[in-house]
């Protein structure tokens, strides 16, 4: 299975009918991106997603690496520990899976995830030109589009911050098993490489080894 790398944005671009929703936290998971699509409680969660306006699959999922780091902060309240944002500025690759979705769709994931209601369009007209657009100051209210796949926009929401910016907080042993199985789903990632890139990303690194969190597809196995 292809891994897809985001070729560079190099000048403002039409807003398009679809767009490359580039998951790389729980969201991964396909079962967990329904709820935000279709609506309803996905696995280990305590809140119920409306979700969007449009309720059809994504017409494809692709593996993808982008350049940036992938680190854990703040306080997650469903997993406890911290909780994944991306770093476009960071050196480094991060994993992840991008969906392609309708603009409405990838709209109403991302609001969402700032804990809004869906219902309307956002504007993507600087994060298109810019590669960045700060809708507000919460964890995932920054919109980042880091290049295109096969001429399309990826986009995907982050914090304000940089890596530099906070501190890391160790992930749990359920968040990290969740986003291990997610990379595992994508296709072209096996466990023990999986587990050393999670192991070394900041916040997971100097606690978790490879090897433990390599133990945690075996958990999940026995679940």
């Amino acid at each position: 299975m292809v891994v897809h790398t985001a070729a560079p944005l190099t000048r403002a671009l039409p807003v398009p009918e679809h767009v490359w929703y580039a998951s790389y936290g729980s969201n991964m998971h396909m079962d967990r991106l329904a709820a935000y699509i279709a609506g309803g409680t996905p696995p280990g969660a305590t809140r119920t997603y409306p979700g969007c306006r449009d309720r059809r699959a994504p017409q494809r999922s692709i593996a993808v690496e982008l350049e940036g780091c992938l680190y854990f902060a703040t306080e997650s309240p469903v997993w406890t520990g911290g909780r994944a944002f991306y770093d476009p500025t960071a050196a480094g690759r991060m994993r992840g899976r991008a969906h392609l979705v309708t603009v409405g769709q990838m709209s109403d994931i991302a609001t969402q995830e700032m804990y809004e209601d869906p219902g309307a369009d956002l504007d993507l007209t600087t994060v298109l030109r810019d590669g960045r657009d700060e809708l507000g100051p919460g964890r995932y209210e920054t919109l980042i589009c880091p290049g295109t796949i096969e001429g399309i926009p990826v986009l995907t929401c982050t914090a304000p911050w940089t890596l530099q910016d906070v501190e890391v907080r160790t992930p749990s042993a359920a968040y990290l098993r969740y986003l291990a199985g997610g990379l595992l789903e994508s296709g072209p990632w096996e466990e023990r490489g999986i587990a050393e890139y999670l192991a070394a990303c900041p916040g997971a690194e100097g606690t978790w080894t490879p090897q433990q969190v390599q133990k945690l597809f075996a958990a999940d196995v026995r679940r």
